[in-house]
C-alpha cells in the first residue's frame, strides 16, 4: 500500500485530530517502528508500528463503514458501561467492523446517531470549528411563548455560563398541553438542547434528533441501522468542507 503521512494515520485511528497529531509529532511523542517520527514522515498504516506516548495505535481498517442508527430512548452512546445499561452499539447486529459513535446522544434522547471506523471523519464531524448542523424535534410540556422562542433562537446563557450560538427555532405543533419545536443548532455542547430549554423555563418531554449536516433520519425505524449512501457521505463531507466522495 502507498505510504501516507503519519498525522493522517493517527487521525484516522480516532485518537485525535490531524492538527493535534502534528503537535504530538513535533513534541517527539510519536514513533514509527521504534524510531522517533518527524513532521513529513510517511508510513504504511497496515504494516508499520506507530506508537503515541509509547502506546501502539490500532491498525487502520481496510474497509471503512459509515452507519446511521435510529437510537431508541434508554440507550447510552459509550462503548462500555460498568452499570450494565443498554449500549447503542449493541444494536448494530451484523456489523463486523469496530465502529464507534460520532458524537453523543444522551440516554433519554433518541434519533439519528452516526457510527464509523473512520477516525478522521468522526473528528471532523464533531470538531467545534466545523459548525456541522444538527436538527432536533423537541416536544415541550405546555405552551411556548414568543419571547421564549426569541431567546432560544438568539442565544441563551447555560448553567455553566456558556452562551449558545444563534440557532433556528420553528413551531411545528402549537397546542394547549404541548408544543413541538424544530431546533437546528451548529454547536455540540453536552445536552445542549435540554439545557437551552431549561434556561428559558421549558420542560422537554421528548427529544429526537432528525438530521446531521443535511443527512436526514427519514423513515428508518427505531432500533434499526443502515449504511450511509454515497450521496449522504457527499453531503456530510461538504458540510465539513471536504469534496472527496470516496467511501
Amino acid at each position: 500500500m502507498e505510504k501516507v503521512r503519519v498525522q493522517k494515520i493517527i487521525a484516522e485511528s480516532g485518537l485525535c485530530s490531524r492538527r493535534k497529531a502534528e503537535e504530538l509529532i513535533s513534541d517527539g511523542k510519536v514513533t514509527i517502528n521504534g524510531r522517533t517520527c518527524r513532521l513529513g514522515d510517511k508510513a504504511d498504516p497496515h504494516t508499520d508500528v506507530i506508537s503515541v506516548n509509547g502506546k501502539r495505535i490500532g491498525a487502520l481498517p481496510r474497509e471503512k463503514r459509515y452507519i446511521m442508527l435510529n437510537k431508541p430512548r434508554g440507550y447510552i452512546t459509550t462503548m462500555m458501561d460498568e452499570q450494565g445499561r443498554k449500549i447503542a452499539a449493541d444494536l448494530l447486529t451484523g456489523v463486523e467492523e469496530r465502529v464507534v459513535p460520532v458524537g453523543r446522544l444522551d440516554r433519554n434522547s433518541e434519533g439519528l446517531l452516526l457510527f464509523t471506523n473512520d477516525g478522521e471523519f468522526a473528528n471532523e464531524i464533531t470538531h467545534p470549528s466545523r459548525h456541522v448542523s444538527k436538527t432536533y424535534r423537541v416536544t415541550i410540556d405546555g405552551k411556548v411563548s414568543e419571547e421564549q422562542i426569541m431567546r432560544l433562537s438568539s442565544g441563551v446563557e447555560l448553567d455553566d455560563g456558556k452562551i449558545t450560538l444563534p440557532c433556528s427555532v420553528e413551531v411545528l405543533v402549537d397546542e394547549s398541553e404541548r408544543t413541538v419545536l424544530r431546533i437546528t443548532i451548529k454547536q455540540g455542547l453536552n445536552r445542549q438542547i435540554r439545557r437551552m430549554c431549561a434556561a428559558v423555563g421549558l420542560q422537554v418531554g421528548r427529544l429526537r434528533r432528525t438530521a446531521i449536516g443535511g443527512v436526514k433520519l427519514g423513515m428508518l425505524k427505531t432500533g434499526e441501522w443502515r449504511d450511509l449512501t454515497k450521496e449522504e457521505l457527499r453531503i456530510l463531507r461538504a458540510a465539513i468542507g471536504k469534496s472527496n466522495t470516496r467511501r
